[in-house]
């Protein structure tokens, strides 16, 4: 009996250009989307008051609860749970999605318990609210490093290189190339526009 051998395929590499997409309509449907989120920037520019600390950090404190529930539910997710997480089911199955299924309740506390208490306390961070609460700058300083670290390290750059891989497997550019377009394009619409653009 002659065993059947399984061609073996290249593995994937991050750093090398893939094929790129051919098809039109997808082209179109990646471009006008980077088109309509640096659009979405430049509008948030004109519209919002970006003269004050208030009017960029917190967009004036004009937005309703719609697109702030909107903005809380969207900054959670990325392209890391697109790429990632997707990928993960794929490979092992529907369990993956109890991570995020925990993850709702854990966003509805924080709307309904501690968006409350801020409210209250007049304060718009955590390490804010901890300083206020417990007294001197340490702490605040401690927590603002410590999250800042953190996102860094486990969110920012898991959303950037699954993002990249992405650009790279639907448009054949290099990974870097697709890493430094997304920083540019994120960099547009958060610095001309503030957190109305982020919203």
């Amino acid at each position: 009996m002659e065993s059947t051998k399984v061609p073996e395929t290249a593995p994937f590499s991050p750093l090398e250009p893939t094929a790129k997409t051919s098809n039109p309509a997808d082209i179109c449907v990646i471009v006008g989307y980077f088109l309509i989120v640096i659009g979405v920037g430049l509008w948030s520019m004109r519209r919002a008051n970006r003269g004050t600390v208030g009017g960029y950090f917190l967009a004036g404190r004009s937005m309703s609860w719609g697109p702030v529930g909107a903005s809380l539910f969207a900054s959670n997710i990325g392209s890391g749970h697109f790429v990632g997480l997707a990928g993960t089911g794929a490979a092992s199955g529907l369990a993956v999605a109890g991570f995020e299924w925990n993850a709702v309740f854990v966003v509805l506390l924080l709307g309904w318990v501690f968006v409350p208490v801020y409210l209250t306390a007049e304060v718009v961070t955590m390490p804010e609210y901890l300083r206020k609460r417990f007294g001197g700058q340490r702490i605040q300083v401690y927590l603002s490093v410590l999250s800042l670290a953190m996102y860094i390290f486990t969110k920012i750059s898991v959303d950037m290189f699954s993002g990249a891989v992405f650009i790279q497997v639907a448009l054949g550019w290099n990974i870097y190339l697709s890493v430094i377009a997304l920083l540019v394009i994120t960099m547009i619409y958060t610095v001309t526009g503030g957190l109305a653009a982020l919203m």
